[in-house]
């Protein structure tokens, strides 16, 4: 092994996605809850590269916006083929003396471990100017072929252009590479574009580098899943299963049960906790972070939320983001929060929507409960005091303060504060006329009747 060289990264997403049907960019679209090429993002940045480049075409303005700052873009226009796409980085890196990892924003799931055994293999004593990524897969379809001895790449041929002794080849192309950036521009230079779709592949920097006497190299990996380009609704949803499938099993061997664990579905960063009870269909979005000995029951949904410790939720629970449980509080079937607190130990059991509000530890909110927090063009605060009982089919008018240990009567519509330990009743008081309904029923039937003569 030789020193450590930088590291840069081209990362390619200027194809049109056309497949996708839709007008979202293709590496955009969502995986667990996360822009597919931010999955790859997430990994390359465990290798500290020191530049990064992504190529860009159709949607250029949608990977400005999702990115920022966090890389340069090289426009590609017109499209003519994956060496021509790497190509448009030379004005980037042009001048770049590490090593260049080329990777593909729709082939999101290569691993850390992949990657740095594509940069160490640059690095050992045969030298080689590029290592190519290969895969065996079960079919081999129309992947490009690798045709190697001993790790040692003699040809790659893409599939339009191969022969039958070359389709038989087993080990594929990835299109993934690690190559010398004293190396890589001065190879595409060299690379022409007389084959059967006219375009200038990037795998075509082997052969002319083969043609010049230098050495290329292949590594592989088992798993072909991780280097599975996405380009349908199709694919999206396979790389969905898979993800979740993995996720599933991660989370059982760290200490959580799932109960039905084909109809839980995870976020990207949902964090659990030890001894996470999670019953049938429930769904986490983002930002979701639960303790220990938590139990969601069936039919949840969560997202932006934190759980701690001994929080019980469900069956049929929403959580919206902003929602806090403290310790041991209860949010049962039919209740919906958002950017709401509720306390240590309290309560909202069923049929409740506590939006922008704290509940102090220890309070009761009834059924039917609900904050009143938008007035159509500002959304106000319900404060809500430790132990204060809210009876059911109350509506909290915000912004207003219930203190602690007060209790509101049911059927109240509360509009302003409720001082500590007091008794609110707001109630139109009841008015009876006996005989009334026996007269109602006898004047509409006598006039159904009539009216059906």
């Amino acid at each position: 092994m030789t020193d450590a060289r930088p590291i840069a990264a081209i990362v390619l997403a200027a194809g049109k996605g056309t497949r996708m049907k839709s007008q979202r960019h293709k590496v955009l679209h969502p995986i667990a809850g996360r822009p597919m090429i931010e999955h790859l993002l997430e990994s390359l940045a465990q290798l500290q590269p020191e530049r990064m480049v992504v190529i860009v075409g159709d949607g250029r303005d949608q990977l400005e916006a999702q990115l920022g700052n966090r890389a340069e873009l090289a426009l590609q226009d017109p499209q003519l083929g994956t060496g021509h796409a790497v190509q448009q980085a030379q004005a980037v890196l042009g001048d770049f003396s590490g090593d260049i990892l080329i990777l593909y924003g729709d082939v999101p799931f290569v691993r850390p471990e992949t990657m740095q055994a594509m940069i160490e293999r640059l690095h050992r004593d045969d030298d080689p100017d590029v290592v190519v990524l290969g895969f065996e897969p079960e079919d081999g379809l129309q992947y490009g072929r690798i045709i190697a001895e001993d790790g040692r790449i003699a040809k790659m041929v893409e599939f339009r252009d191969a022969d039958a002794a070359e389709k038989a080849c087993r080990l594929c192309n990835s299109g993934l590479m690690a190559v010398r950036g004293t190396a890589l521009f001065d190879l595409l230079d060299k690379v022409g574009n007389d084959n059967a779709q006219g375009e200038y592949y990037l795998v075509d920097i082997v052969n002319v580098a083969n043609r010049e006497g230098r050495y290329c190299a292949v590594i592989s990996t088992d798993d072909e899943h991780e280097v599975a380009g996405i380009n349908s609704r199709i694919e999206l949803a396979s790389a969905e299963r898979r993800w979740q499938g993995r996720r599933r099993a991660q989370v059982m061997a760290e200490g959580a049960t799932l109960t039905a664990p084909e109809t839980v579905f995870f976020s990207w960063d949902t964090a659990l906790g030890q001894d996470v009870l999670i019953e049938p269909n429930v769904v986490f979005g983002p930002g979701v972070s639960v303790a220990d000995n938590v139990t969601i029951k069936a039919f949840s949904h969560v997202e932006g939320a934190r759980l701690a410790q001994g929080v019980e939720i469900g069956p049929y629970a929403r959580l919206r983001p902003g929602s806090v449980l403290e310790e041991d509080a209860r949010v049962g079937n039919f209740v919906e929060m958002k950017k709401a607190v509720l306390g240590k130990g309290a309560k909202a059991n069923h049929l409740t929507y506590l939006g922008d509000a704290e509940v102090g530890a220890g309070a009761n909110i009834g059924a039917g409960t609900i904050t009143c927090n938008y007035d159509g063009y500002f959304k106000h605060k319900t404060r809500i005091g430790a132990r204060a009982f809210i009876g059911s089919n109350s509506a909290l008018i915000a912004p207003v303060n219930i203190g602690a240990d007060a209790i509101v009567a049911a059927g109240s519509a509360v509009s302003r504060d409720v001082g500590d330990g007091e008794l609110r009743l707001v109630r139109a008081e009841q008015l009876v006329k006996p005989g009334w309904a026996d007269r109602f029923h006898d004047a509409m039937k006598k006039k159904k009747k009539l009216e059906g003569q």
